[in-house]
């Protein structure tokens, strides 16, 4: 498993684009395949995605694999995400 955290510098741009700028927590898989993740919002909104939930009204789990190169600079630790994933 592999873990990122990025912050996004753009809004949704969609009817929640109010919510403002966001942080994205992910664990993929070795290829890049998101098996969790976590948006968290500049108003305190947080959108919790996994196998359990895969998605919601907001938005859904990533089903795509992540470029791993374009992500490298984001790469966290485990015990990073998982502090943030049970916080939230």
């Amino acid at each position: 498993m592999k873990y990122y955290k990025r912050n996004w510098e753009e809004t949704r741009g969609d009817e929640f684009d109010s919510w403002g700028k966001s942080i994205w927590y992910f664990e993929t898989e070795n290829s890049g395949l998101p098996t969790k993740q976590l948006e968290i919002y500049e108003n305190g909104k947080v959108l919790k995605y996994d196998q359990k939930k895969l998605e919601d009204e907001f938005g859904g789990l990533g089903d795509q694999e992540l470029d791993l190169d374009e992500f490298a600079e984001c790469e966290i630790s485990e015990n990073e995400f998982n502090k943030v994933w049970k916080k939230n």
